[in-house]
């Protein structure tokens, strides 16, 4: 390829012609120095096509290995190695968690510690309830004299988040009421404008009646008490015009007043109260294992699995997630992903039984703790309750 080189050819004429000019002044006495400092060079510019050739990829980092956190596994061992299960309850209210004249332990909520004592022992004995007030139940768990806590409690944002726990699944969607003397003419919320009513300390069921009753405008004085029995003493008494705890607990409480007919829960419900199982933070297989041993409730309601024919159902059903649940699949062991026997959710159902089977035995129709299901039937049937897949 030529290169034309016209362009320095003229800057070169005319450094030459300048020159000249200067030389006359020169002869004059008057001596110029021309320098030249500086020679452009122009050239022609010609692009070259380029190929731009993409920088290979760098090779895929490994994934890493997860993160096992520091108090993982912790309480399963705690628990295995002290060879019981510690698990706070209610001892105050018939139906969720009661102590009998001879002390014997009985309620919707002690059949759940009785689950998880058979999930981890296969031994429903395995079990020391310890009796707590509401004030005390969120210290014990915090600092480890329970395992976990079961006794209807309310799971809310600020518990979920303030008490260093965490909820689990929710086992009973209740709402608070409210209970009157079927003699008091008092019909709804308005009617209690100026009342006295009796409330426990340090529970939801205190904060959401004062919410409610200044949403509507309403004056009350709150009686308050430390425990159940002593607000429950204080309604029977006559001590205040109404009494309000969630409805469930309404139901129970009066079936173990000197006249239940002579009381009335009113037809208003208050708040929303799931109530289920709490358990401290920081262990995530033992919040595992409390969660999918309540959803083992629900699930085998749902497959028709129930204590009296689980074992039938365990040798004959082909149903794969059925065969998973009971342990019988050859390839999946799940209780070996929760640091469980493979026959754990087996041990639950036929020491425990399923979810209807707990309701019934201790909320049924033939008890006095009668409660219809409402919300707390399977979600077959409409209700809330629903597990994920065992697989």
């Amino acid at each position: 390829m030529k290169f034309h080189h016209q362009p320095f050819a003229w800057l070169t004429a005319a450094a030459l012609l300048l020159a000249a000019c200067a030389a006359p002044a020169a002869q004059q006495g008057q001596p110029q120095t021309v320098e030249v400092t500086r020679v452009v060079e122009v050239t022609r510019v010609v692009e070259v096509p380029v190929t731009v050739v993409p920088a290979e990829s760098p090779a895929p980092a490994a994934t890493p290995a997860p993160t096992v956190p520091s108090g993982f596994g912790a309480t399963l061992k705690a628990i295995r190695d002290r060879g019981k299960l510690i698990c706070g309850v209610n001892s105050q209210v018939p139906g969720f968690g009661f102590v009998d004249p001879n002390g014997n332990f009985s309620g919707f909520d002690i059949d759940y510690c009785k689950a998880l004592a058979a999930a981890i022992f296969g031994d429903v004995n395995k079990v020391e309830y310890r009796p707590l007030t509401a004030e005390q139940r969120f210290a014990a768990l915090q600092s480890g004299e329970i395992d976990v806590l079961i006794r209807n409690t309310t799971w809310t944002l600020t518990r979920d988040t303030d008490n260093g726990s965490n909820f689990v699944a929710t086992t009973f969607y209740d709402g608070q009421g409210i209970m009157v003397p079927k003699d008091s003419g008092i019909t709804k919320l308005e009617d209690l404008n100026g009342a006295t009513i009796c409330v426990q300390k340090g529970t939801t069921t205190e904060l959401n009646l004062a919410d409610q009753m200044a949403a509507r405008g309403l004056q009350y004085t709150p009686a308050v008490f430390e425990d159940a029995n002593s607000t429950f003493a204080a309604y029977s008494e006559g001590r205040c015009d109404a009494v309000t705890t969630d409805k469930s607990g309404l139901v129970s409480r009066r079936s173990v007043l000197p006249n239940p007919d002579d009381h009335v829960i009113l037809d208003v419900t208050l708040s929303k109260e799931p109530l289920g199982p709490m358990v401290r933070q920081g262990d995530d297989q033992w919040f595992d294992i409390v969660q999918w041993t309540v959803f083992v409730t629900f699930a085998a309601e749902e497959f028709g699995i129930t204590s009296q024919n689980v074992d039938e159902v365990r040798e004959k059903d082909t149903r794969p997630e059925v065969k998973r649940l009971l342990g019988t699949d050859e390839k999946i062991d799940l209780g070996a992903k929760l640091g469980l026997s493979k026959d754990w959710a087996y041990n639950i159902i036929k020491l425990v039984g399923n979810y209807a089977e707990i309701y019934d035995r201790n909320l049924g129709p033939n008890t006095k703790t009668y409660i219809p299901r409402g919300p707390n039937e399977s979600y077959l049937k409409g209700g809330l309750l629903y597990a994920p897949p065992f697989r």
